[in-house]
């Protein structure tokens, strides 16, 4: 069994042969919010995942777009007025 580290989250990479043998802790792992990937011949086929996750695996956009500042002329009347002048 090796561990894997995606976008912050743990997941434990499991072999078939291993998952049959483990199949029950490998539940239990899973019941306490663990996901499990499952791999035959070292290519992954297969993710066990709790079927309810008690947090969200994206972070909220709210504090992000409240922290970006637009200057200057907005992006749809630079595109307007430049259309116009191909136009001319």
């Amino acid at each position: 069994m090796s561990t894997l580290i995606l976008k912050g989250i743990d997941m434990k990479e499991v072999s078939v042969k291993k998952a049959r043998q483990k199949f029950r802790s490998l539940l239990d792992e899973v019941e306490h919010g663990e996901e499990i990937i499952i791999t035959r011949r070292g290519k992954k086929i297969a993710c066990v995942v709790p079927l309810e996750r008690k947090a969200s695996l994206l972070p909220s956009l709210e504090e992000f777009r409240a922290s970006i500042h637009v200057t200057g002329t907005p992006l749809s009347e630079t595109v307007i007025t430049e259309r116009k002048q191909q136009r001319n």
